[in-house]
């Protein structure tokens, strides 16, 4: 430490009685510039590492997606707007990029809001990430409740067991849009879900087809029976093929797990029946978002 003649070493700038006065000065105009907290617990200034605070919206829920996410990168960035993610700010250093001025451009005819803002601030707001000088700020996911998925005589409910790959949610999503589902229904915990992802996987259809969140699949499942739901796994052990699926035209509901495990033991205990997708060929599994399309594909058929 350097030692200021005849004044001993020169203290740090922590050390001096301006320093925290000055740090919450700043740390309240940023707040003000970019619309991002950075005031850590009791109003002293954000520490190194310390995550940035976030107000939850009115109603959300406490589960997956409760605080905005953030996209990162020029690429991620712009094909996340280009996939219609909805997004609440789009945080930029510069726009000198061409992936970039198509993001703004992207953002501006979404109304989504621009702040510019420096190479420091981005990497505090990305906990150091690598951003490429641009960031999407997209807002939580509002979850359905479980029972709203219960519409009309005859529901058609996709329920997800084990998925762990927002991508792969995101094309059952898109799947379960395309044949006429009431919506898709994801643990609370130990699942993955509807992230920038999740969006993207899914062209879009997030926007109009709900996903509720259960607290315990398996409860879940049980609920839905007793409401007058036929509940069938799919699954490499099932005994009767999807196409053969007569009971999928009255009130039904699909349960698709993962890749690698499958349905859960639990799960697939509590499902009235096991169902499969014959495949003749050499592969021994589908990947799970392929296999939901092809099983609600034959259940649209059946429903027609």
């Amino acid at each position: 430490m350097p030692k200021r003649k005849g004044k001993g070493p020169t203290p740090k700038a922590e050390d001096r009685h301006w320093h925290g006065k000055r740090q919450r000065a700043r740390a309240v105009k940023s707040a003000k510039r970019t619309g991002t907290p950075t005031l850590g617990p009791g109003g002293r200034p954000k520490q190194p590492g310390e995550p940035a605070r976030q107000s939850r919206p009115a109603g959300a829920r406490r589960a997956t997606g409760e605080t905005p996410e953030l996209v990162t990168g020029r690429n991620p960035v712009v094909e996340a707007l280009r996939a219609g993610v909805p997004g609440t700010a789009l945080y930029v250093t510069s726009g000198t990029d061409e992936r970039v001025r198509e993001s703004i451009q992207l953002a501006a005819d979404r109304n989504v809001p621009l702040l510019e803002t420096g190479k420091n601030e981005l990497d505090r707001l990305t906990d150091g990430a690598v951003h490429q000088g641009i960031a999407l700020q997209v807002r939580p996911y509002r979850y359905a409740h479980p029972d709203d998925l219960l519409k009309g005589t005859s529901p058609l409910i996709v329920a997800v067991d084990g998925i762990t790959d927002p991508r792969n949610l995101g094309a059952i999503v898109r799947s379960a849009a395309a044949f006429g589902a009431s919506g898709v229904v994801v643990p609370e915990r130990r699942a993955a879900g509807v992230t920038a992802g999740a969006w993207k996987a899914s062209a879009g259809t997030l926007a109009s087809l709900p996903v509720a969140q259960a607290t315990n699949l398996v409860r879940q499942l049980k609920a839905y029976q007793k409401a007058g739901c036929f509940v069938a796994g799919l699954d490499a052990r099932g005994g009767v093929t999807v196409g053969d699926l007569e009971v999928a035209s009255g009130p039904f509901v699909l349960v698709v797990g993962s890749e690698g495990k499958g349905l859960g033991r639990l799960v697939a205990d509590t499902c009235d029946m096991l169902v499969t997708i014959p495949m003749p060929g050499k592969a021994e599994s589908l990947n799970a978002g392929v296999a939901a399309g092809i099983a609600l594909y034959e259940i649209s058929r059946l429903r027609a």
